[in-house]
């Protein structure tokens, strides 16, 4: 992170004489005021307002460089896309050996994504949504989601009874809710605790 110390005629034009300096934008920066300066009597006793402005963690940044180190030390060579659309940040991974950072059923994937969400909401207060894949994992996973739920819910109509699926992070358990919320006959909830908190699918009362 950079610092620098700024001086202004007052506060305000300190802090965008800092900015300049930086080259970065107010939002991106803590301000800390050393000195509010002082007018003075016809020039006599003026003093220079002084401040030091510091630039904030780039949570994106470390959070990159987290999932780069966590790679090399499983011992996967990578290289990440970075696609920010709003409040969403897309993380696309590519490399060699990425079956080691996807896990069964996805399971070292969703916690990286967990990890590297906490890691990059640390520092600030406009949060991001971190989606974190490797290859065509999260397309493929979605194609699964999509039969799963179709067919979880045909055996719950078929035996008029509810049916519980296995524990699944919260963004999977959108993508079930969603698929299924099509169809008049079923309805889902969720029960648990995460991280073992699971989808319910039933037949709807008549």
């Amino acid at each position: 992170m950079r610092d620098i110390t700024a001086q202004g005629s007052n506060v305000e034009e300190a802090i965008q004489n800092a900015l300049t300096n930086l080259e970065t934008t107010r939002d991106k920066v803590e301000v800390e005021v050393l000195d509010e300066g002082k007018k003075g009597i016809f020039g006599i006793g003026s003093r220079l307002a002084m401040v030091k402005v510091i630039e904030k963690e780039d949570g994106i940044q470390v959070a990159i460089d987290y999932l780069l180190d966590i790679a090399t030390k499983m011992g996967a060579e990578i290289t990440i896309d970075v696609e920010e659309i709003g409040k969403d940040v897309k993380l696309q991974i590519k490399g060699d050996s990425l079956g080691l950072l996807i896990g069964k059923h996805g399971q070292t994937l969703n916690a990286l994504q967990y990890l590297t969400q906490l890691i990059a909401n640390k520092t600030t207060s406009q949060y991001k949504n971190i989606i974190v894949n490797v290859g065509d994992y999260r397309e493929r996973r979605h194609e699964t989601l999509v039969l799963l739920a179709n067919k979880m819910a045909d055996k719950a109509l078929k035996t008029k009874r509810a049916v519980h699926l296995e524990p699944m992070p919260s963004f999977e358990r959108k993508i079930i809710h969603a698929i299924l919320s099509e169809n008049e006959q079923i309805e889902t909830h969720s029960e648990g605790r995460d991280p073992y908190r699971y989808i319910v699918i039933k037949p709807v009362k008549k």
